[in-house]
């Protein structure tokens, strides 16, 4: 980007799904699915879209939505702006003291990477070219995807649905009851096909002592990866003991927020995956640096996405601009949110998909689609 941008309005929606069979989690139950969507427009008339992380408590979409426009919008609005990392940081550095006051480090990690995607959109839009290319000019037309939210009791039809899908790699949720997954992930990879790998996430569920023995249990299954095996908050020395007790690779990182956060996870190398959620933090701008850092250091890059169509776009875009043989995530759980988009996308073939070839993300909201899930608008101008 070389002309400065100046962003005139910055709209905010927020849409919810019921869902017809409340989920239960670690946290709570979940009885819909919500997103919020940012929408930023320039002095020219450019439009750029991103997405805000809200998956739980309820309450929290709504409050996001606010936070960006009532907070953020008024920090950016009706002035030239310089390139996405360079306001991305600012934005970090300027809310800094406030996240302190307010104990608010994730809504506002959150609402600024929503920003952050949103413009990076926008002014690749305004460059004609893919985000992808205008992260990195030597960024891949096509990334490898692996199919997830698979709760391990429904593994074997889920699983079998996304082979017939064109996925060749699958994770499934564990964690539940120490024996029963066990058995069903041994049979689960029994079942597997050449070429075919399964990972299994376990979403901090584990204490060391199950987590060992859990590891150890599944070493000869080959696993891709044991995603979040113990609470993210766990010392250095409990992560570096289990990584130092199995020979499947540990991922992790949807829950890390800030730069010296991920800087820190890379360089104690308990770490084999890296996996930042550019809607939870960091954006594209923040994202793609953890990933360079990470690859330097011998990791893998693979972006943890778990909510609707714009934030899953830029996850394989700023896939493509890492390069690397990381995975794109991509639940296949159904989700209107997630299909709302236009053009339709993505289409898995043998395992990879190709990325839109439009200028920015290559889609956008099809807000007709969702207008019947459409619970918020809230706009600031400038």
């Amino acid at each position: 980007m070389t002309d400065p941008v100046t962003i005139i309005s910055a709209r905010t929606l927020v849409f919810r799904v019921p869902l017809a069979k409340p989920v239960s989690t670690s946290f709570g139950t979940m009885f819909n699915r919500p997103a919020v969507f940012v929408r930023l427009e320039d002095e020219i008339g450019t439009v750029g879209w991103g997405e805000i992380w809200c998956n739980w408590p309820a309450c929290g979409a709504d409050h996001r939505a606010r936070l960006l426009t009532t907070d953020l919008a008024p920090r950016i609005l009706g002035r030239p702006l310089p390139a996405p990392p360079e306001v991305w940081r600012q934005l970090t550095a300027a809310t800094e003291i406030l996240v302190l006051q307010t104990g608010e480090v994730g809504p506002y990690a959150q609402v600024i990477a929503g920003f952050d995607m949103a413009y990076w959109d926008l002014t690749a839009r305004r460059a004609g070219v893919p985000l992808g290319k205008a992260m990195a000019a030597g960024a891949t037309g096509k990334v490898r995807a692996y199919a997830s939210g698979i709760h391990i009791l429904d593994a074997e039809q889920m699983v079998a649905q996304a082979r017939i899908d064109g996925y060749r790699d699958f994770k499934v949720k564990v964690g539940f009851d120490f024996d029963r997954d066990l058995d069903l992930l041994r049979g689960l990879h029994a079942k597997l096909r050449p070429g075919e790998t399964l990972y299994a996430d376990a979403n901090q569920g584990f204490p060391l002592d199950k987590a060992r023995v859990f590891l150890q249990a599944t070493d000869n299954l080959g696993l891709g990866w044991m995603e979040e095996p113990l609470r993210v908050d766990c010392p250095d020395t409990v992560w570096q003991e289990l990584r130092g007790s199995t020979s499947t690779p540990i991922a992790g990182g949807e829950n890390l927020i800030g730069e010296q956060a991920f800087e820190a996870a890379i360089k104690a190398g308990s770490l084999s995956v890296i996996q930042p959620d550019a809607a939870k933090w960091g954006g594209p701008s923040g994202c793609l640096a953890v990933a360079r850092s990470a690859r330097a250091a011998g990791r893998r890059y693979c972006p943890h996405f778990l909510g609707a169509g714009i934030g899953l776009v830029a996850s394989a875009h700023i896939l493509a601009a890492a390069g690397g043989d990381g995975l794109l995530e991509i639940d296949v759980n159904p989700n209107p949110l997630r299909d709302a988009i236009v053009p339709r996308w993505p289409v898995v073939r043998e395992g990879l998909v190709e990325l839109p070839a439009g200028a920015g993300l290559g889609v956008e909201p099809d807000l007709d689609q969702l207008a019947p899930f459409q619970t918020l608008s809230l706009s600031a101008e400038g």
